[in-house]
């Protein structure tokens, strides 16, 4: 039985305890059908290492076909044929400098001459840059906040026709999409809070600020053709851009987070499948903080 508006109804007047509508679902309810992404299609930009290599990881194991990008082609083969041998899923590696435009534009038509369909955009290639504010380069800020806001919205624009194709072909419910498209933003808590006075990374804080409210702006937008876009703000984790700050402050940064550690491949891939399955179907313009409690302990 359904509501006018769609909702199922799981009362009846002829029936005592669980109704049988209830029962039927039960098995919608099991995490291989909550989180379930298998036969999808993802982009992964800057998916040869670091938490991209992770997101990767994640989708691989759980069945999707993966097309990850990053600029040297070599690092984005090892990768993709690492991946290829831990299966059960498909990866497959598109070399891309997406500070040009025109790197962008190949990339997506590269996928499109394959693919009907994205399912999946995660955007998280991205730069960084600290340096002391009398000495900040202009040249610098212009290189961080082209790549980490400018090239996600030029992506997800060319992605669009494919994106929207996926939202079709899962089907509607009324005016509703059964299994929307995701857009996917790796952000940081650095564009939540300020880090403590003496990191100076004021290109990358301001551009992530701006990459969140544009993964808001997306989500407002892309909703009604069945697109969700969500941000995932991260805290510390393994990767290249980490390794300094692992490095030179070891254990007393490791220490001011709350959770007493950094994060890890399953932290990001949970969080990544729960919005890329039926978990995170009707979750759109939200940023998920992903960081142990970073942003509430203390400053170094």
């Amino acid at each position: 039985m359904r509501h006018r508006l769609g909702i199922p109804v799981w009362t009846s007047a002829k029936c005592s305890g669980f109704p049988p509508f209830f029962l039927t679902i039960m098995s919608s309810f099991q995490p291989n059908n909550l989180f379930n992404v298998s036969g999808k299609v993802v982009l992964v930009t800057g998916g040869s290492r670091g938490i991209g290599k992770m997101i990767a990881s994640g989708f691989i194991a759980n069945g999707a076909k993966v097309y990850i990008s990053a600029r040297t082609a070599k690092a984005c083969e090892e990768t993709a044929k690492e991946l290829n041998a831990l299966g059960p899923g498909e990866c497959v590696a598109i070399a891309a400098d997406l500070s040009k435009l025109s790197e962008v534009e190949r990339l997506v038509k590269e996928i499109a001459e394959k693919e009907k369909a994205l399912h999946v955009l995660v955007n998280n290639a991205g730069a960084a840059w600290e340096e002391s504010i009398d000495s900040f380069p202009d040249h610098a800020f212009t290189k961080v906040m082209t790549l980490n806001v400018q090239r996600v919205f030029n992506i997800t624009q060319k992605c669009l026709p494919m994106l929207r194709a996926a939202a079709e072909l899962g089907g509607k419910l009324g005016e509703s999409y059964k299994d929307p498209a995701r857009i996917i933003n790796i952000g940081s808590v650095e564009g939540l809070s300020i880090q403590g006075t003496g990191h100076e990374t004021y290109a990358y804080s301001a551009s992530k600020a701006a990459l969140h409210h544009l993964s808001r702006h997306l989500a407002a937008r892309l909703g009604h053709e069945g697109i969700t876009s969500n941000t995932i703000a991260c805290g510390p984790f393994q990767s290249k851009m980490m390794a300094y700050t692992l490095e030179t402050l070891g254990d007393a940064f490791v220490s001011s987070i709350p959770s007493k550690r950094i994060g890890t491949p399953e932290d990001i891939v949970g969080t990544t499948l729960f919005l890329s399955g039926r978990s995170g179907a009707w979750v759109t313009g939200a940023t998920i903080t992903l960081d142990g409690g970073q942003l509430f302990g203390p400053r170094l």
